[in-house]
């Protein structure tokens, strides 16, 4: 070992490549000496050392320990993947929770500091009560009926007004499809597609944007299913999904019979069309993802469990290309205001500007670097003119 390097357990090295999803080959590219590092025949120096564990995302303190940390979810984990449960979670994954889990600890305080009233809705709910009894409460709490939602043109003004209404109903919803507002870190859509953060006085959703806005629309109504249980979990959820876990039937139960009612779907239903043209009519109907009106009609016995999936293919496939020509409009969530939430930034910027929250933390909440964003951002909130 040469005087400027320093001694660890060359398995860290491997722990924290495998942890970040990286193999030996791209990191080579920018560590020559990583397969000596690996087998213990060379130690880094100090500098090299930083250096890998900022390309890892590793807290550099966790490569001078005897062995690996063990690493688990801070919250409940119900995704599957060919019903078998998932592992190891992602650097992506676990720093996003905790950057949530800190602007919700802000956010509580916040509500707690100026005596605002809890949310009663937040864990509200059994895994008992009918899903369409809670569908039909979350219309209520959002006021949002069938027909109000039919007059939507498209499916971003639908997913906008989704979000504005579960917010103006007290949730913190957040939407990425990176880790904070760091572009080259993005999150794998295969991974997870959401989660919840269940909280009485400040209830989060986080929804991973990588997904479709019609497929957001179903994540954003499976997570809010979770708060009415009061559950925060981690989901993959997907329409396409037969979860075996009970409380993930139950939030898809919810999400599709609030998005997509059974009766109102049985009214609209035109037995003499095509089913690949219905599915198409009713999604523009409903303002629904096809795979969601395809689940439907699955549910409703319009459709066979054998055509089910040969259809659920072929959307699949077709969503892929739209989505790879670029006409899904990704500019919706590069704006400060989706990824973090409005009402949390509203917050944040007006406790900020009232000088009970220091700039430092305002901007690290926010993913934000210049006063210029900052306030650029609270001229759009209408709190500076």
């Amino acid at each position: 070992m040469s005087r400027n390097s320093v001694s660890i357990n060359p398995t860290l090295i491997t722990w924290a490549r495998e942890r970040a999803r990286l193999s030996v080959e791209i990191l080579s590219k920018r560590f020559p000496k990583l397969h000596d590092w690996e087998s213990g025949r060379l130690h880094p120096t100090l500098r090299q050392l930083e250096n890998f564990a900022t390309a890892v995302h590793v807290p550099i303190g966790y490569l001078f320990l005897p062995e690996p940390v063990q690493e688990t979810l801070p919250v409940s984990d119900f995704r599957t993947i060919a019903d078998r449960e998932l592992s190891r979670p992602s650097p992506n994954l676990l720093d996003t929770l905790y950057i949530c889990q800190e602007r919700q600890n802000w956010y509580r305080e916040y509500m707690q500091l100026h005596r605002l009233d809890s949310l009663a809705f937040v864990g509200s709910a059994k895994l008992s009560d009918s899903p369409i009894s809670i569908a039909r409460k979350i219309e209520g709490l959002l006021d949002l009926s069938v027909a109000k939602r039919r007059s939507f043109s498209t499916w971003t003004e639908a997913l906008r007004s989704f979000i504005q209404r579960v917010e103006e109903a007290g949730v913190l919803v957040m939407s990425s499809s990176i880790v904070g507002s760091n572009t080259h870190r993005h999150l794998d859509l295969e991974e997870f597609r959401g989660f919840a953060l269940a909280d009485t006085y400040a209830p989060l959703i986080f929804i991973n944007a990588s997904d479709s806005k019609a497929a957001q629309m179903f994540t954003l109504f499976h997570e809010l299913a979770h708060l009415y249980l009061g559950e925060s979990g981690i989901s993959n959820a997907s329409v396409g999904q037969f979860s075996e876990k009970e409380i993930e039937k139950w939030c898809n139960a919810v999400a599709a019979e609030f998005l997509m009612p059974m009766e109102e779907t049985l009214v609209a239903y035109k037995v003499d069309v095509p089913i690949p043209d219905e599915i198409q009519r009713l999604a523009k109907i409903f303002k629904v993802s096809s795979l969601v009106v395809l689940r439907r009609l699955y549910e409703a016995k319009k459709v066979s469990h054998q055509d089910f999936w040969k259809y659920f293919q072929e959307e699949v496939n077709r969503i892929s290309v739209v989505q790879s020509s670029g006409s899904g409009g990704g500019d919706f969530y590069r704006t400060l205001g989706v990824r973090v939430g409005n009402r949390f930034a509203k917050a944040v910027v007006t406790s900020t500007l009232e000088g009970q929250t220091l700039f430092r933390d305002s901007f690290r909440m926010l993913g934000i670097k210049k006063n210029e964003t900052f306030y650029e951002k609270a001229r759009q909130l209408g709190l500076i003119a």
